[in-house]
């Protein structure tokens, strides 16, 4: 992964305030959770987290049975990886994109745009940055990670969470959902 820009990595994920956030470190996702989220199969969730790709940060697999649980910032990125294969670029290069990903700081992700040509995935935190790969004929397609991390948040907000401390399903807000309904409606 290539920076055309001089951003540094800005430490941990730092933890949000309110417990139905979607993006707070104290909400974990299960794997079909993080598939509805991500766009992608279950069958890729499980490969990409056995070859370490994107492994759950919150809970990993702990043998037979076990439940992953994957973070909000998990399920961006998993969102991200698939993008990056649907316009076919090496899983090589999407391996080191990621891994430079996780080592940046959450104002950098949102203002964040990776570029790639196919072969090289860039990073461009300015629109200048991208009209000047653009010009140098090396970026073909683009992905702002500030869209896909409101599209995932969005996604997340009708989906169910899962408190970390406590084990407690936290149920989304999506308005056809009977059961979720009927669920809340009991616990007031």
């Amino acid at each position: 992964m290539r920076s055309s820009g001089d951003g540094t990595a800005n430490g941990p994920y730092p933890l949000h305030g309110s417990t139905s956030d979607p993006t707070t470190d104290t909400v974990g996702y299960r794997g079909p959770t993080a598939c509805a989220a991500a766009g992608i199969t279950y069958r890729q969730l499980d490969y990409w987290a056995r070859t370490g790709l994107v492994e759950p940060s919150v809970r990993p697999a702990k043998g037979s049975g076990s439940q992953r649980l994957y973070s909000f910032r998990d399920v961006v990125f998993l969102k991200i990886v698939k993008r990056f294969l649907d316009t076919g670029v090496a899983l090589q290069n999407i391996r080191a994109a990621v891994q430079h990903l996780r080592g940046r700081g959450v104002r950098d992700l949102e203002r964040m745009t990776l570029m790639s040509d196919g072969a090289t995935v860039y990073e461009c935190s300015s629109p200048d940055e991208v009209v000047d790969l653009l010009q140098g004929g090396q970026g073909i397609f683009g992905i702002a990670v500030g869209v896909v991390w409101r599209d995932v948040e969005a996604a997340l907000s009708q989906l169910h969470g899962e408190r970390v401390d406590t084990g407690e399903t936290l149920i989304g807000h999506n308005p056809a959902d009977e059961l979720a309904r009927r669920r809340r409606d009991r616990a007031v």
